[in-house]
């Protein structure tokens, strides 16, 4: 999900240190410089760069953010090579995971799709829980749980969904998802954005 909250660490390829070094050397930023701006201690983004640590989610957030950068645009493993159908294979697909381990989101939409919608396969142990700070003004998710049960909270509201059953909610409040079963849940998750205002 752009943009906000969960705790979630890098699992699997592509390995971001590259980009991460690439895009901070664009900037002319040193690594202190980008530590100040971003709150993450200059030996960790030396660790995450030459691939001898795995950032968690909200390390990439805040790195991002400092960078300017969707955190998609850096997780993506899309190639530059033109093809009339863009295979990504199962190594070449993001996976974020929370701290705890209880969830996990692998990021199917591409990197040119950023800021317009994104989609995600999520996986929930039983009590796994991926709580989100509001995204950006106007964005709803999509929620279709595919397997347990899931219970759904945006604002003041909240819903339980069952495997076949599917939930609509604003996005630009604090939101959350928890596995409400005793044996995990799995869901796919549409994050679709306002995009009258970039049309204004």
């Amino acid at each position: 999900m752009t943009s906000k909250a969960p705790v979630l660490s890098l699992s699997e390829p592509p390995a971001i240190g590259p980009k991460l070094q690439a895009e901070r050397k664009a900037r002319n930023l040193t690594l202190a410089e980008l530590a100040r701006a971003s709150g993450v201690s200059r030996s960790m983004l030396s660790e995450i760069e030459r691939g001898d640590a795995n950032p968690t989610y909200g390390t990439l957030w805040h790195l991002t953010r400092a960078l300017g950068l969707d955190m998609t645009s850096l997780l993506s493993g899309a190639s530059d090579e033109t093809r009339a159908i863009d295979h990504q294979t199962e190594h070449s697909t993001p996976v974020i995971r929370s701290a705890d381990g209880t969830c996990t989101l692998q990021i199917l939409s591409p990197a040119a799709m950023v800021s317009i919608t994104e989609w995600y396969l999520l996986s929930f142990e039983p009590g796994g829980q991926l709580i989100s700070e509001p995204h950006a003004h106007g964005t709803v998710e999509h929620l279709h749980c595919t397997e347990g049960e899931i219970t759904v909270r945006s604002g003041g509201s909240e819903t339980r969904l069952c495997a076949g059953e599917t939930a609509r909610y604003a996005a630009d409040v604090e939101h959350g998802l928890v596995s409400a079963g005793r044996v995990g849940a799995k869901a796919f998750l549409v994050v679709a954005f306002d995009l009258s205002k970039k049309t204004r």
